[in-house]
């Protein structure tokens, strides 16, 4: 077998990043580029996008499997069946710090543009990170292999008025405490 038989690792890493951020206790997110095959409430995709909360406590029946994730998860309060094929997946990233990871999309979706966000709660997701496109070389051996001359990455977002040059990343939040202490009163 040879690496053009072999399967996409893509699903791999997706399931890998939403281990990683649920260990961490973080809320794994995945930016997802919507058309006729994905299964969303198309009420809360913007300019063919959506974010999805994908986490435990969000989402009911997940599996993330080698062709799609599917789960159930409500919208303003309405249980609804999610299917997105895992080639639709644009990034997956923890949303307390943004760390994760933004993949190259095989064919450009029509009228797609990076940042539009909605959690699955019914809201807006945070303006934690953004999916922004950058300009990629064709692959040295493989012109073919350019991906339309784009990859896909993730760029945190900045509030207006703050200069995104000289300014200290934010701290991470501080992890729960493993044991509750107890204080003697008498």
């Amino acid at each position: 077998m040879n690496a053009l038989d072999s399967t996409s690792t893509r699903p791999y890493l997706i399931r890998a990043l939403y281990d990683w951020c649920t260990d961490n206790g973080f809320t794994p997110y995945v930016a997802v580029s919507v058309d006729d095959t994905v299964q969303v409430p198309r009420e809360y995709v913007k300019n063919n996008e959506i974010v999805l909360n994908i986490s435990f406590d969000a989402t009911s029946s997940l599996k993330l499997g080698n062709d799609f994730i599917e789960f159930k998860a409500r919208f303003a309060g309405s249980a609804r069946e999610i299917m997105v094929p895992i080639s639709h997946v644009i990034a997956i990233y923890a949303r307390e710090n943004g760390q994760g990871m933004a993949f190259p999309m095989g064919t450009p979706a029509t009228g797609a543009a990076p940042g539009a966000e909605a959690g699955s709660d019914g809201g807006s997701a945070p303006a934690g990170a953004s999916v922004s496109p950058a300009a990629a070389p064709a692959h040295p051996h493989n012109p073919a292999e350019g991906l339309e001359g784009k990859i896909m990455q993730l760029v945190p977002d900045s509030a207006p008025g703050e200069g995104g040059e000289g300014t200290d990343p934010p701290e991470p939040p501080k992890p729960p405490r493993t044991r509750p202490s107890l204080k003697r009163v008498k």
